[in-house]
């Protein structure tokens, strides 16, 4: 018996998934460790291997795969965190991260202070160089000014340099040239080349992006390290593999060349999860719902596909590699409730975490989270939390809450209600972020709950929302290491084509993506022996615009002679779906093109067993719960439902690391995969 392994490491949580060739599967659970996530691994690999009745060593002996989403790069930057980093660039530029574009995210808010730069000015360093907008050196790399560089880069302290000089994507030259002198005069600093990062058009993109990789890089390589050495010494001699942004994997020394693109790590394997459950239930239409401990992520699968975007944005930091659009919001299980002077009702964005967490985890948490107020609703059954082997404090639960409710002046119930009620409007609010302000009707999609607290609140985020169908998983709770299991290799290479006043040729594209496609499908080959796929895509704009917009160009006849005016239209059809109009008679600028070389790994799930119980569903308990007013609720076994079997609300249905409600009149089928279609009411 062989095993794949998928392990995302959330904020309170971390989730692990052991999948054997038959595609069975078995997960588990442990506390995450922020100031060290191998230890949280490690702990969850042991669980894990107790489940299937082995040793942690035998487990990880015949383990061919492990798979991980890790949050070190988005900690990093998060709570700023990472690297002390310098910056070598074009003499008279080392101000553009300051500078930024030129607009605020809310440019009419005169107050809002500009994000602090993760580089300060002192260790922004002008070096005297300058290629020409064509690549061709104006003036060559100046000797002098590169050695007064170093000799500032070792003064500051600084253990990662970024390097980003103006034109670099068309021609490195001068770049590698510093990099092969800062490895001999600063053989033990990271060092990040905007050439390898991000080598394309748009100095400030480029700048912020390799800075961000040079900040967060030293903490995942030695987080990856450690993690290795860790595995190698419990007996692992599988391949390890890393969840990129993007959604695909790649191995450790690739990740950690790239750390900047694993700061959606996590998210990701959820999104991939999402996917997967997309083709399973053969709905293509899903708004992925994924609230854990700490944070909810919202995503969107439209037509079966997640989109992806070069727009990402961190702690106030650019981020223009490609990663899958996921909105994270700080609305959690742990999110903290308070009342402000005004005695207005808040809850979050601060968290309890996992360390100390809410109130009823007994590790000296004090403020009231939502996790408390759904054990004084009754919704969660305190002796039973993760399968009874940490049960909640109950009284923990009514003393914090109690202290909200004194400050509003209501009952305690009162104020639980009221928290419940307030997060769920703003996960609700998360929801139109991805849909309604982009066009996309809500309505007319289903709601794929899944993380950890995700069952307690779907119900009335889909009602705020007029979201009619709900499904929940078997591996809700684990989705995202589930989803980790069916991802696939993905390394992506760009590279910019811009010619100002000039219409690409069918040539050049031709060109152009041969020779990408070469070079994706070689980095590839490195890691995998299988088939290699490749997709196409293109960053275009009109002339008279200043962003581009993505476009797949999957399916063209290549060997056309009309394909430059097939990837026009390709053009305007996308613009008019992200934007409701095209303007077909103006000039379309081919900025960026694009191209994933993916290698699809074999992965198993879930078969759908016949929808052929009759038999009523019998609740193992009822409970007190608080539904409008405290009502006596059935209490379900999420893992003794068969497929066929349907029941109504208001009830309970409990596994041993979820729990999911159901409201009065709302109505619940187990479908053939033994997962819960809700229809609401």
């Amino acid at each position: 018996m062989t095993f794949t392994i998928g392990v995302d490491v959330g904020g309170t949580f971390t989730d692990l998934v052991a999948s054997d060739e038959a595609g069975r599967t078995v997960f588990a659970k442990s506390p995450s460790t922020p100031q060290d996530q191998s230890i949280g691994v490690m702990a969850g690999l042991e669980e894990l291997a107790r489940r299937l009745n082995l040793s942690r060593g035998e487990l990880l002996a015949a383990t061919t795969r492990l798979v991980h989403g890790t949050t070190v790069a988005t900690n990093a930057l998060l709570e700023r965190k990472g690297a002390k980093v310098a910056l070598l660039t074009t003499e008279g530029h080392r101000d553009v991260v300051e500078m930024r574009e030129g607009l605020k995210p809310n440019r009419y808010d005169l107050r809002s202070p500009p994000p602090e730069p993760l580089v300060p000015r002192e260790r922004r360093i002008g070096i005297r160089e300058r290629l020409k907008p064509d690549g061709e050196a104006r003036i060559a790399l100046d000797a002098k000014s590169l050695e007064a560089g170093i000799g500032a880069v070792k003064q500051s302290g600084a253990n990662s340099v970024a390097v980003c000089f103006l034109h670099s994507y068309l021609n490195p030259v001068h770049e590698l040239e510093v990099v092969e002198r800062l490895l001999a005069a600063l053989p033990d600093v990271s060092i990040s080349p905007s050439s390898d990062v991000l080598p394309q058009i748009k100095e400030y993109e480029r700048v912020s992006t390799t800075i961000v990789n040079a900040y967060v890089a030293p903490v995942v390589r030695r987080y990856l390290t450690r993690l290795e050495q860790r595995l190698g010494e419990a007996g692992f001699a599988g391949s390890l593999f890393i969840v990129l942004s993007h959604g695909g994997m790649a191995p450790v020394g690739e990740a950690a060349r790239l750390a900047a693109g694993t700061v959606l790590s996590g998210p990701a394997g959820g999104v991939s999860g999402s996917r997967r459950c997309a083709d399973l239930t053969g709905l293509a239409d899903l708004v992925p719902f994924d609230m854990g401990g700490t944070s909810t992520d919202i995503s969107l699968i439209a037509g079966g596909q997640a989109s992806l975007s070069a727009d990402g944005m961190l702690a106030g930091q650019r981020i223009a590699l490609r990663s899958l659009d996921i909105a994270s919001i700080a609305a959690g299980g742990g999110s903290i409730a308070s009342v402000d002077a005004s005695g207005t009702l808040h809850v979050g964005p601060e968290s309890a975490g996992s360390v100390p967490g809410p109130a009823c985890y007994g590790n000296g948490g004090m403020a009231a989270t939502v996790t408390d107020a759904n054990v004084v609703l009754g919704y969660l059954d305190a002796a039973a939390f993760m399968g009874g082997k940490r049960p909640l404090d109950r009284a923990a639960s009514e003393v914090a809450v109690e202290r909200i409710a004194n400050a509003l002046g209501l009952s305690r119930v009162e104020a639980a209600a009221g928290i419940y009620r307030i997060i769920n409007l703003k996960m609700a609010d998360g929801i139109r972020l991805m849909t309604l302000r982009r066009g996309v009707d809500p309505r007319r999609f289903a709601l794929l709950s899944f993380g950890g607290a995700a069952g307690l609140h779907a119900v009335e985020v889909a009602r705020e929302l007029e979201i009619k169908r709900i499904i929940v998983p078997t591996v809700a709770s684990v989705l995202s290491a589930w989803g980790m299991l069916t991802s696939d290799l993905r390394y992506e290479v760009s590279r910019t084509h811009y010619g100002a006043g000039s219409r690409i040729s069918a040539v050049e594209v031709r060109n152009l993506f041969g020779e990408l496609e070469g070079q994706a499908s070689n980095r590839l080959r490195a890691w995998f022996d299988g088939p290699i796929s490749i997709e196409r895509s293109a960053e275009m704009r009109y002339g008279e615009q200043v962003f581009e917009i993505d476009v797949p160009l999957d399916g063209l006849d290549w060997a056309s002679g009309d394909l430059i005016d097939r990837i026009e239209e390709r053009f305007h059809r996308r613009h008019e779906e992200l934007y409701t109009y095209a303007s077909p008679g103006q000039e379309v600028v081919f900025v960026n093109a694009r191209v994933a070389a993916v290698g699809a790994v074999s992965s198993s799930g879930p078969k759908a067993e016949p929808v052929r119980s009759s038999e009523p569903c019998r609740p193992f308990a009822t409970r007190q719960a608080f539904f409008g007013a405290w009502r006596e609720v059935p209490v379900y076994a999420f893992d003794a439902l068969k497929p066929g079997q349907s029941l109504a609300g208001p009830a309970i249905i409990e596994a041993e690391t979820t729990t999911v409600l159901i409201d009065d009149g709302d109505r619940v089928t187990v479908n053939g995969l033994g997962w819960l279609d809700i229809t609401l009411r």
